[in-house]
């Protein structure tokens, strides 16, 4: 497979796994729903359907993984995306510390939504009622990713700073830096994967199902506003 074929056919990918997506979501949307309407709730059911989102998020990097080892940076470049979500991107994705800014973001908002019944000692088992263990251990998860994210932002900025090479090396020269590069970006994917299900594991049902359903909101949020951006752009050219 040519390397102008690989990203076309992750750019098809791309397409049809967010499409995927909004499937899964919909099924765990109604699950979520189901739990809050039960008397008794229904955990198993959202487990279910958060497990089903994680192993598209799984399908994605594998796949991802197989496109970058065929044109990295073709991976690097992302012409699938948005200008506004390329902008963005940290090592050819997301940046994994994002989760953590989106998971407080998603508490403080619940907590003061839902203070009154808090203060009264109702437990509503969702992501304003973390509890102090949780808080800790998502903290500890943070401080683990962001060593791992400034290392491999490090690396990447020591790859830039030999750039000459790539111009002024050999042929085998120029193959063991695209070599690297891969390596780097694949280190970068394993950590986004690790980092967003570190953060579900250590969530009950419910706020799993919070929690992926605010980041894939905040996903498709992004690519909309980008492609709509990139559109009026386009007109006033």
């Amino acid at each position: 497979m040519s390397q102008e074929t690989a990203i076309t056919s992750f750019k098809k990918f791309q397409q049809s796994w967010i499409e995927q997506l909004q499937l899964h979501l919909n099924h765990l949307r109604s699950a979520q729903n189901h739990h809050r309407n039960s008397v008794e709730g229904d955990e198993d059911r959202l487990r279910e359907a958060a497990e089903r989102v994680m192993e598209h998020c799984r399908e994605y990097h594998r796949v991802q993984w197989t496109t970058t080892e065929k044109d990295v940076i073709g991976v690097m470049a992302a012409p699938w995306l948005s200008a506004l979500e390329r902008s963005l991107h940290w090592v050819g994705g997301w940046r994994p510390t994002t989760l953590f800014h989106l998971i407080y973001t998603e508490s403080s908002i619940l907590f003061e939504s839902r203070i009154v019944d808090i203060l009264r000692g109702f437990r509503t088992g969702d992501l304003s009622d973390l509890s102090p263990s949780q808080f800790r251990k998502v903290s500890e998860l943070q401080c683990e990713t962001v060593k791992e994210e400034n290392a491999i932002t490090e690396e990447l900025s020591e790859w830039q700073d030999d750039a000459s090479e790539l111009v002024m090396g050999t042929m085998t020269d120029r193959d063991q830096r695209i070599r690297r590069l891969t390596e780097i970006v694949h280190r970068a994917d394993d950590l986004r994967l690790r980092t967003v299900t570190g953060v579900v594991e250590l969530l009950r049902p419910l706020q799993q199902a919070e929690f992926l359903i605010a980041a894939a909101e905040l996903r498709t949020g992004v690519s909309g506003w980008g492609t709509s951006h990139d559109r009026r752009r386009t007109s006033d050219i």
